[in-house]
């Protein structure tokens, strides 16, 4: 009781997990679900939109000019598979297990010649390796402001000179008129979260400076616990180009979305495209 009073208040910033929930041998079988819902915005955007996306990417960034491709967070492969057929040689790296493993058995079965690694983005170790590198979907918020600076020099040291970095980050509008709140429910057999009976603590956090995070405190009737923390920083456009340019990065360009719609005030997500 005295853990779940303490995992139940609010965190310190970036206070970490208590497991390394997106490689869960439960939660990754719906992980790959979410992956895999052709209409789903969850663990990929629908499939409608990773085409736009991918025919997006392949005009700005094309295969003739930007051949050698890393897919950062690149889960079961659906990007992958399209940059392949656009004509790209692509790698693909994820921390899951579940998703590199149906990313592999896709990739044979098509017989698709596609890289895929198992392993943490942020134990990349590159150099000059690639023509363009995206991280899509939101990735690049979810991380600490010191895994941030980590990320970035890591994707800068990978690219070729004049290659691209493309990602996406969640603006203000995001989250707008969201508060802070808190709830709790029992999920009576298999859930999300595990797969029994369950008791799940639900907080949402604010801080300073653009950051939120989405905390699940789940207890089962074995007396099993942990803290699922997962954490959003959100940008401005004026926030995003700062930290990109102390990075080094050139020719930022900002649109609203990672199919290339141009950027709005109202726009809930951006895209940046920058080059080394």
């Amino acid at each position: 009781m005295n853990k779940i009073f303490e995992y139940a208040k609010k965190p310190a910033l970036y206070a970490k997990s208590t497991c390394a929930f997106w490689d869960d041998d439960h939660i990754s079988k719906g992980m790959l679900e979410a992956h895999l819902h052709p209409e789903w915005d969850a663990g990929t955007r629908a499939i409608s939109f990773v085409d736009q996306s991918v025919l997006w990417i392949s005009e700005i960034a094309p295969p003739t000019e930007y051949k050698n491709a890393l897919d950062l967070g690149c889960g079961p492969g659906l990007y992958a598979e399209r940059f392949y057929e656009k004509g790209y040689t692509i790698t693909g790296i994820d921390f899951s297990r579940r998703s590199i493993a149906y990313a592999k058995e896709q990739a044979e079965a098509k017989k698709q010649d596609i890289t895929y690694i198992c392993e943490s983005y942020l134990d990349i170790k590159y150099q000059n390796a690639f023509d363009l590198m995206m991280m899509i979907y939101c990735d690049y918020g979810a991380l600490s402001s010191s895994q941030r600076q980590i990320m970035l020099k890591k994707v800068y040291d990978g690219l070729r000179e004049g290659g691209k970095f493309i990602f996406d980050v969640f603006t203000p509008k995001q989250y707008e008129g969201k508060e802070e709140s808190s709830s709790w429910y029992l999920n009576e057999g298999a859930g999300f979260w595990r797969p029994n009976t369950h008791l799940c603590l639900e907080s949402h956090y604010i801080y300073e400076d653009h950051t939120r995070v989405d905390q699940y405190v789940l207890v089962d009737q074995k007396n099993n616990l942990d803290v699922i923390r997962t954490w959003d920083h959100y940008y401005t456009k004026e926030s995003i180009v700062k930290e990109i340019m102390k990075a080094g990065f050139k020719n930022i360009e900002i649109y609203a979305d990672v199919a290339g719609t141009p950027y709005h005030q109202e726009s809930k997500t951006m895209c940046i495209v920058v080059e080394k």
